[in-house]
């Protein structure tokens, strides 16, 4: 697969400065990926684990606030807050694991942040937007055969624990027209969980996470993935990841099984915000609407079916 769908009319955000370079960025990233994944470990690996997340989020080496950038076009209020949210949805499973962090405040854990994460399947189709073209050719949504609520699946909340984490149980999205592989999230505080969703507080934070090209690529060429033809963007070429690596959302990425990628993948990122900050959503870059229709209100095309959660104002 190539990528050539790099929109030049679009100026790409600035790669974050990172306190002491990219490479505290990094560092930060795999600290937050030990301290994420400490439940796998016993005994002196996890002392271990734990001692190496302290020392980096203590010693100094503590990332810039991540910047924010676009919800996109597929944004939809009243997620659920859930640890699975797949819904049945197929594809190779992916463990995701995201710590949150007081970048103002030497890197300390943000307990009680809720983290909302929503994403593509693995042909391209959003919950509430399942008639919206992913470019290409792909089957339509409906022939998935699974049992997923389309106006919910794959969309989520989870509240972080004493140390600043969530888990989520998903599926490694697919693609669309123009953008590389991602995953949409936002960074909550301030509110609670009600009636089954999150209400009320703030969102501090608007951002996308992104997978590496070659293990990106390689999952796109097995079922069902493989059934959505086309030409891929890599992340070189998309409008909006800017290069800076963790700081800008690229995933630590663990195979479950080395040999066989079907088996999925363990991601992990340490998330750098403003507990104090309030993020609008509108952020840089852009969304990449899929190519055929004509949005209604700046979203894709495509009603959410009855009963499901409802864009909001800023998408």
């Amino acid at each position: 697969m190539t990528g050539n769908h790099k929109d030049t009319s679009i100026t790409r955000r600035r790669a974050l400065a990172v306190t002491g370079g990219t490479v505290a960025a990094g560092g930060l990233a795999v600290a937050g990926y030990q301290s994420a994944f400490a439940d796998t470990t016993t005994g002196t690996e996890a002392t271990t684990a734990a001692t190496t997340a302290s020392a980096t989020s203590t010693g100094g080496t503590c990332m810039t606030l991540m910047s924010s950038v676009t919800e996109g076009p597929y944004y939809l209020d009243g997620a659920l807050v859930r640890k699975d949210i797949t819904e049945g949805k197929s594809g190779v499973p992916l463990t995701l694991r995201l710590t949150v962090v007081d970048a103002t405040d030497g890197c300390t854990p943000v307990p009680g942040a809720a983290v909302e994460i929503w994403h593509c399947d693995a042909w391209g189709y959003y919950s509430g937007y399942t008639t919206a073209n992913p470019g290409g050719s792909a089957p339509a949504e409906s022939e998935d055969g699974s049992t997923a609520d389309d106006g919910t699946y794959l969309r989520g909340y989870q509240i972080a624990n004493a140390n600043g984490v969530v888990k989520f149980e998903t599926i490694f999205p697919g693609w669309y027209t123009p953008r590389t592989c991602h995953i949409h999230l936002k960074v909550h505080t301030g509110g609670e969980k009600e009636d089954g969703t999150y209400e009320g507080g703030k969102v501090n934070h608007t951002g996308q996470l992104f997978f590496a090209d070659d293990i990106a690529e390689e999952i796109f060429t097995l079922a069902p993935y493989a059934r959505h033809s086309g030409t891929y963007t890599r992340l070189d070429d998309d409008m909006v990841y800017d290069g800076g690596g963790a700081s800008s959302g690229l995933l630590t990425l663990k195979p479950v099984k080395k040999a066989d990628p079907s088996k999925g993948y363990k991601g992990s990122l340490t998330l750098g915000v403003d507990p104090d900050a309030e993020s609008t959503g509108a952020g840089s870059g852009g969304g990449g609407t899929p190519p055929t229709g004509t949005p209604p209100s700046g979203a894709p095309t495509g009603t959410p079916p009855s009963g499901a959660p409802t864009a909001s104002a800023s998408s």
